[in-house]
């Protein structure tokens, strides 16, 4: 069962955190706004690997991309990074010497399901956890300029201990963005908002749900559980697009 809740779970964070940036106009292009970020501007740095010798200043964001999604974390200076990461252990034990264990699937999959997180310090080695590093990337992405490395990294150190998890709505990458900048925000969120309205708005998925609900009813049977969503998704999909 833990394992088929951990193959769902890797399926949403590739949809809610896969980078959708050739799929998408910059925001704001359709209405012809600026855009909110340079990202599209610029060549992705190449991420150095998390053993290679590095000299990270303090205050410095730490990005380690993988294959779902980004990990994001605030470098403290000593080797330290303080990094957001689901964890359901801080809600049910107050032994530090359990918590600062690695985080294993377990722990992050029931603090995702639990909704709680916890903002803690591990070493690069830990948070890299075999990926390449790439050093203040987001700073050519985001319009705001970046804190003073001090003012970053005290930002992050008193934000550390248990604090609430939304996939969307409060993950590492807003951690890691009011620490910089100043402001909370996920770029991976954006784009997959972005892309979410893109495909509310393109009417053929009317008749695509509609055909699955026709579908449902014929396999099913007719009854309330098959009859509402036949009606209700499209009619939704079709007020909303």
């Amino acid at each position: 069962m833990l394992d088929t809740l951990t193959f769902l779970l890797e399926k949403l964070f590739l949809l809610a955190h896969i980078k959708l940036s050739s799929l998408l106009p910059p925001l704001g292009a359709e209405r012809g706004d600026a855009p909110l970020t340079r990202r599209c501007d610029r060549d992705e740095p190449l991420p150095q690997p998390a053993g290679a010798p590095q000299k990270f200043q303090r205050g410095d964001l730490l990005e380690v991309p993988r294959t779902l999604f980004t990990h994001f974390g605030i470098y403290l200076g000593d080797n330290r990074v303080a990094h957001l990461i689901p964890d359901i252990l801080p809600v049910l034990t107050a032994d530090s010497r359990q918590i600062q264990e690695m985080v294993t699937n377990t722990r992050l999959l029931l603090g995702v399901l639990s909704k709680r997180a916890s903002i803690r310090v591990d070493s690069v080695e830990d948070f890299a956890y075999g990926a390449g590093i790439l050093l203040n990337a987001m700073d050519r992405a985001v319009r705001r300029s970046p804190l003073s490395g001090e003012e970053v990294a005290r930002r992050a150190e008193r934000l550390v201990g248990t604090v609430s998890y939304s996939l969307l709505w409060n993950n590492c990458e807003h951690f890691v963005t009011y620490c910089r900048y100043g402001t909370a925000q996920s770029l991976q969120t954006d784009k997959f908002c972005e892309w979410l309205k893109l495909l509310i708005r393109d009417q053929r998925n009317v008749l695509l749900t509609a055909l699955l609900g026709l579908l449902s009813m014929v396999c099913l049977g007719i009854s309330s559980s098959t009859t509402l969503p036949t009606l209700l998704i499209p009619f939704t999909l079709w007020m909303a697009s």
